[in-house]
């Protein structure tokens, strides 16, 4: 099949990093691949890094010049499946298409839990102008079926899958390699996040939580720090943060990082306290896959994270905003070694059997194989 990917946003994180192990994923399956995306957003230069093929256009906005853009490409370009991810790519490839003789069929990915719009042109697009949609946790399309009416049979749930053989857990001597490697205290606790600085990922509740509780995590032989990689919006509120609560020596931000496992390997605990619009959140995924004891929160569809199929518990799971639960969650892992390993095992064994890449790679060419051999309909 000739698979188009459109995104219009600019940023980085999971949506971006799902984007391009797709894509890889079934170019090397056979199948052709590209991608169209703003000059300026990040996932063009990382997706001519990895050998997609990829298109600047400007569809960052919802304009005329956009929507012009898009058709004049989709025109002289023929694909067999649009699949598009953010708002402003999904509206201005379903008017193109829609002004088209032929049109292939459009896939709409949805990776977040924010609430979609109930009003007319928002239902025309999700339903009449969209083949199918797929989200990335089962949470995410049940709201779409019950607040939304969108026909469930329209709908699947594809969690983002990651290569289980790459995040694993560290073996003997390599979680001090890692520290060493990195310039991190060999006989630290480090709590680690792995996240972009969006206000919604909850790192002023972390910062919170870590300032109201950094004595009690503290032993003489082993003091607590505080790791925040990924950079963003928001740095500007949690620098100043981290400043007026003492804390500049005991937070180390080393930004944005293309190779993420060192980190996780170099972790004691990991933490991702988000309060809104996340879907499965990968950087959650890779570090239960590398075996590490979380607390996070039941937004989105981290659920289908914190319980294997058994129910068993995964991770810690507190309520959202709340710093002070968060805290005392960091606490019971600090001071409980069994749990902390119990849970580590649990959630990688969770993981690898249900979140792999190879997985959500058989699903979504599943999915587009069904559409395309359809038509328009899934």
């Amino acid at each position: 099949m000739k698979i188009l990917h459109t995104e219009a946003s600019c940023g980085w994180g999971g949506q971006e990093i799902r984007i391009l192990s797709e894509a890889s994923g079934l170019m090397a399956r056979g199948h052709g691949l590209q991608i169209i995306c703003p000059a300026e957003a990040c996932i063009y230069e990382e997706g001519k890094k990895r050998g997609i093929p990829t298109t600047a256009l400007p569809i960052g906005r919802k304009n005329l010049n956009g929507l012009l853009a898009m058709r004049r490409w989709l025109a002289s370009h023929p694909v067999d499946l649009l699949n598009s991810h953010s708002s402003t790519d999904s509206w201005l490839a379903a008017l193109a298409l829609a002004t088209l003789p032929s049109p292939p069929p459009l896939v709409r990915t949805r990776h977040i839990s924010a609430p979609v719009s109930g009003n007319f042109a928002t239902h025309w697009l999700y339903t009449r102008a969209t083949a199918h949609i797929v989200t990335t946790g089962e949470r995410l399309r049940e709201s779409l079926i019950a607040e939304n009416t969108y026909p469930a049979t329209q709908i699947t749930s594809v969690p983002t899958g990651i290569d289980t053989e790459w995040f694993r857990p560290p073996e003997a001597g390599e979680r001090a390699a890692a520290r060493a490697a990195l310039g991190l205290p060999e006989n630290a606790l480090l709590i680690g996040i792995v996240a972009t600085l969006r206000d919604w990922k909850g790192h002023q509740y972390l910062i919170e939580a870590f300032a109201q509780q950094a004595g009690a995590l503290d032993r003489p032989d082993r003091p607590a720090r505080l790791v925040i990689v990924g950079d963003g919006p928001q740095r500007r509120i949690i620098v100043p943060q981290i400043q007026s609560l003492g804390l500049a020596e005991r937070i180390v931000m080393p930004g944005n990082r293309e190779d993420v496992r060192p980190w996780l390997h170099a972790f004691d605990l990991f933490a991702l306290p988000s309060y809104a619009n996340e879907g499965v959140p990968q950087a959650l995924m890779q570090a239960l896959a590398c075996g590490l004891p979380a607390v996070t929160t039941d937004v989105g569809s981290i659920g289908e994270l914190t319980r294997d199929q058994a129910g068993d518990e995964t991770a810690l799971v507190v309520p959202p905003e709340n710093s002070a639960a968060l805290g005392e969650a960091l606490i019971r892992l600090a001071t409980n070694e069994p749990l902390r390993q119990r849970l580590g095992a649990k959630a990688r064994a969770h993981i690898a059997a249900h979140f792999n890449r190879e997985t959500m790679l058989d699903r979504m060419e599943g999915i587009f194989r069904r559409v395309v051999g359809q038509g328009c309909k899934p």
